[in-house]
């Protein structure tokens, strides 16, 4: 494969209204069937209208920086300073939500094109009805990496090619078969096409020539298919959500007891024995037998299936550390209260998909 990247030139200044499709085929009429086009995100935000207006400087224009940054996030991921990593609406994890100063008036900040793929696919479908070609389109912004320093151009939207090409399946010159490879093209095409785009030089399309000899490809599916599904996403929790998790999950502990038989009266009487002295809010609830042998108990792999009653305990979400602490005090207290009883126990993990916070078998 030979690849070219090729500035389009003359492009000008854009704004609200400008036909994009017109612009690009008037100051790149050399452009050709198979054709990537990589299309900085701020014209199309521009031409679609996506500028809010905030003072030029000052405590106002950062007051209302903050209040354009809260319409676009839908979640905090992190924070540090003045600086905020969040997820938009579109699903991209990114600072400030990709709201950018830079190459527009003093007076304006301009967001991201509402929906990125809509936008591909309408300036793509005009290039094709009205200029007769058919190319790719690839709307593309500047994002950073998480553990990594320096900036990077990736796809945001997508229409005329698949967004990512999956290898799964092949067998590399070796004989493995491949079984997770998959490369986000869009995204290597967009860092390409930056490589001639540049911040300063008022280039903003690129064509990547050679990649694609013909797109035949209508709908490509876009490029959410980039946005990875959060239950699949190891590194979803911003700092104070993995820190309140951390604290959540170090409570939910599971003791089991058993197996044999267990006095239900010495088990009522042990948890009566605490109920006046554990933290308000933690509450210790008795499940029968036949709750048990209907699968609770099996819901846990390693599980004793002879155990004969389960104790629910339940405690307020923690907060800080502390809670933590006296919710284990409260466990504690109450397995020194079945001990006194005669009823033994271990800790194990908790029922899977139980709200309780604590759980003994007997």
């Amino acid at each position: 494969m030979r690849l070219e990247i090729l500035p389009v030139l003359g492009i000008g200044h854009v704004t609200e209204g400008d036909d994009l499709a017109a612009l690009i085929a008037t100051a790149a009429p050399w452009l050709r069937d198979g054709d990537v086009l990589v299309v900085t995100s701020k014209i199309v935000s521009k031409a679609e209208g996506r500028l809010v207006d905030v003072p030029a400087d000052g405590p106002e224009r950062l007051a209302a920086r903050d209040e354009v940054l809260a319409g676009e996030t839908a979640r905090v991921v992190a924070s540090r300073g003045a600086t905020r990593i969040v997820q938009t609406h579109h699903g991209f994890v990114m600072a400030s939500a990709g709201i950018d100063a830079s190459n527009v008036d003093k007076t304006q900040l301009v967001l991201l094109p509402v929906d990125p793929d809509a936008s591909a696919r309408e300036l793509r479908a005009a290039l094709r009805e009205r200029y007769d070609l058919d190319v790719a389109v690839i709307v593309s912004d500047t994002m950073g990496r998480p553990w990594r320093n320096g900036l990077t151009d990736v796809a945001l939207g997508v229409a005329g090619m698949p967004a990512i090409r999956d290898h799964r399946g092949e067998v590399d010159p070796y004989g493995n078969e491949l079984q997770l490879t998959q490369m986000a093209v869009v995204d290597e095409l967009a860092g390409a096409g930056e490589l001639i785009k540049g911040k300063c030089d008022q280039v903003p399309v690129a064509v990547v020539r050679g990649y694609l000899t013909a797109t035949g490809v209508d709908d490509s599916g876009g490029a959410r298919a980039l946005v990875r599904d959060a239950a699949q996403d190891l590194f979803s929790l911003g700092t104070a959500e993995a820190r309140a998790a951390g604290l959540a999950d170090a409570a939910t502990l599971t003791e089991v007891v058993g197996p044999e038989p267990i006095d239900p009266v010495a088990v009522r009487r042990a948890l009566d024995a605490v109920a006046g002295v554990v933290t308000p809010g933690t509450v210790f609830t008795l499940v029968d037998e036949a709750e048990v042998r209907a699968g609770l108990v099996a819901q846990v792999p390693g599980w004793p299936a002879d155990a004969t009653a389960l104790v629910l305990g339940t405690a307020p979400a923690p907060v800080d550390p502390m809670d933590l602490v006296r919710f284990g005090a409260d466990l504690h207290r109450l397995r020194l209260a079945l001990a006194a009883e005669g009823v033994p126990s271990t800790l194990l993990p908790p029922p899977a998909g139980s709200p309780a916070s604590a759980a003994l078998a007997l």
